[in-house]
């Protein structure tokens, strides 16, 4: 994925799900969308955009 940091066993980056976030998306709504997903790899995704800041 061009050197962006993606989830474990997918090919969604990092900066995807932060995007589907901010644009409404709710965790539920990803978790329904996307089934190799759970709660902590998105939880992790804001931690990771976090230690970034």
């Amino acid at each position: 994925m061009v050197g962006k940091p993606i989830i474990q066993g997918t090919r969604l980056t990092v900066q995807y799900i932060l995007g589907l976030l901010a644009h409404g998306a709710s965790v539920t709504e990803i978790l329904g969308e996307y089934e190799g997903l759970n709660q902590e790899d998105i939880l992790a995704c804001l931690l990771l955009e976090s230690i970034r800041d």
